[in-house]
C-alpha cells in the first residue's frame, strides 16, 4: 500500500502567501522552464485562435527539414500565385519570384510574413498545397503531445480549423529553445529589412524585445477574432520562463500584459536548491530483505521554484509502495518525492534507492512468513471478540 511520510526544507524567504498574478488576457499560461512550475494557467487548454502565434508551427517542421536536409538555407523557392494572394503582414513576395530559405524564415520570425509561411509550406506539403502542409502540421503537433491544436493553413489566417491552446503553444516554444538552439537566435533580431524597396514591415512586434530585461523570443499574434496574443520567452540568470497570451484588446495592452508578468514572474519567485545529489531524503521498509529499510534519495541536485513571500518551509511528501520488496538495486526509483510550494503546482520528482538491498536468507524468509501468520491469527480474534 501507499505510505506518506511528511518532510519540511526549509527556504530562507519571507513569511507572506504568494500574490497570484490577475491577467487581462482571455487565456494564459506561464511556465518556468528552469524547473517546470507552472506559475499561471487560465482557460489554458482551451482551443482558441491563434492568429500568427500558430506561424510557430510552421517554423518548426521547416527547422526539421533543415536537420533533415529536406531543405538548405540557401536555396531558392519560388513564390506560387496562392502564397502572393495573401494580405496582412507579408513581405510583398511577387508571384514567380525565388527567396532563400534562410529569408523567408526571418520573414516569418521577424515580420510574421503570411506569405512567407505559405512558400515554406507548398514546399514541404505531401502533395504541394498548402493545405496538405496544413494536415501535416496537425499531425505532427499531436506527436509533440499538443492535443488541443488544429490547423487549416500555415500561417494563422482566420478559419474555423485554425485552434491551439496556450498550453500548446508553450508546448511548442519549449520544442524550439530545446531542439533549434543554432535557429533560436533568429527570433531575438529586432529589424529585418527583406527588401528597401517595401520598408514598411521591417521591425519585429515583439514588444518586449530592446526592454534589456532577457526577452529573446518568440512569436506576436493579432486577428479580429483572436484579439492581440503572445508567445513570449524571457531569460535572467539562470532562470527562463516562457509565457502564452491571447484575447487582449490592443497592442498597448499585450505589451503591457506582457511586461507585468515578466516582471511578476521573476520578482516574486525564486530558484532554490531544497537537496543535493546524494542527500537521504527518507528510509522505505523493505520486505524479504538482508535489512529492514533502504535510503531514498534523488539522483540529482534538487532545484525548486519558491515564492519569495511564502513560509521558511516547504510542505512535501514521500509516496512509494511499501514495503519495497528485496532484492532492490542502487539506483533503483522506488518512490517520489512531492514538493508542494504555497500557491503552486505540485513537483513530483523520482526517489531512487541510495544502496542495495540483497533477498534475505532462509530465517529472514521464516521470520517474515511468521509474522504474516501471527498478524493474521491476531486480526482473526479480535474479529471474533
Amino acid at each position: 500500500m501507499p505510505r506518506l511520510l511528511s518532510l519540511a526544507f526549509a527556504v530562507l524567504v519571507l513569511a507572506l502567501p504568494a500574490a497570484a498574478f490577475e491577467t487581462r488576457a482571455k487565456s494564459a499560461y506561464v511556465l518556468d522552464y528552469t524547473t517546470g512550475t507552472v506559475l499561471l494557467s487560465k482557460d489554458a487548454d482551451v482551443a482558441l485562435p491563434p492568429a500568427s502565434m500558430s506561424k510557430l508551427m510552421t517554423l518548426y517542421m521547416a527547422f526539421e527539414a533543415l536537420r533533415d536536409g529536406q531543405l538548405k538555407p540557401d536555396e531558392r523557392l519560388r513564390v506560387s500565385r496562392h502564397a502572393h494572394s495573401y494580405k496582412g503582414s507579408t513581405l510583398f513576395l511577387e508571384e514567380g519570384e525565388r527567396v532563400r530559405v534562410d529569408d523567408l524564415l526571418r520573414g516569418i520570425i521577424v515580420l510574421s510574413g503570411n506569405d512567407a509561411c505559405a512558400v515554406i509550406a507548398e514546399t514541404l506539403s505531401p502533395d504541394g498545397t498548402e493545405k496538405g502542409f496544413a494536415r501535416k502540421m496537425t499531425e505532427r503537433a499531436k506527436a509533440l503531445g499538443m492535443t488541443n491544436s488544429s490547423f487549416a493553413n500555415s500561417n494563422g489566417w482566420p478559419d474555423p480549423g485554425q485552434r491551439m491552446s496556450m498550453r500548446d503553444l508553450a508546448i511548442l516554444a519549449t520544442r524550439i529553445i530545446e531542439d533549434f538552439p543554432e535557429h533560436y537566435t533568429m527570433f531575438a533580431e529586432s529589424e529585418f529589412l527583406f527588401d528597401e524597396k517595401e520598408s514598411q514591415n521591417r521591425f519585429n512586434r515583439n514588444p518586449l524585445l530592446g526592454l534589456g530585461i532577457g526577452a529573446d523570443g518568440l512569436k506576436t499574434g493579432h486577428t479580429q477574432e483572436a484579439g492581440y496574443g503572445l508567445v513570449g520567452s524571457v531569460k535572467q540568470g539562470n532562470r527562463r520562463i516562457i509565457f502564452v497570451i491571447s484575447g487582449l484588446e490592443s497592442e498597448s495592452a499585450r505589451a503591457t500584459e506582457a511586461e507585468a508578468i515578466t516582471n511578476w514572474a521573476f520578482r516574486q519567485f525564486s530558484q532554490a536548491k531544497l537537496l543535493e545529489k546524494g542527500d537521504i531524503i527518507a528510509k522505505a521498509d523493505v520486505w524479504m530483505g538482508a535489512q529492514d529499510t533502504v535510503d531514498l534519495t534523488a539522483d540529482a541536485d534538487l532545484l525548486a521554484l519558491v515564492p519569495i513571500a511564502s513560509k521558511g518551509k516547504i510542505a512535501a511528501e514521500v509516496v512509494y509502495d511499501g514495503p519495497l520488496k528485496a532484492p532492490i538495486t542502487a539506483g533503483q526509483k522506488v518512490g517520489t518525492l512531492l514538493i508542494k510550494p504555497e500557491g503552486l503546482s505540485e513537483t513530483e520528482v523520482p526517489l531512487v534507492a541510495a544502496h542495495a538491498v540483497d533477498g534475505g536468507g532462509v530465517m529472514v524468509r521464516l521470520k517474515t512468513a511468521s509474522q504474516k501468520v501471527l498478524s493474521k491469527i491476531a486480526a482473526n480474534a479480535e474479529g471474533a471478540l
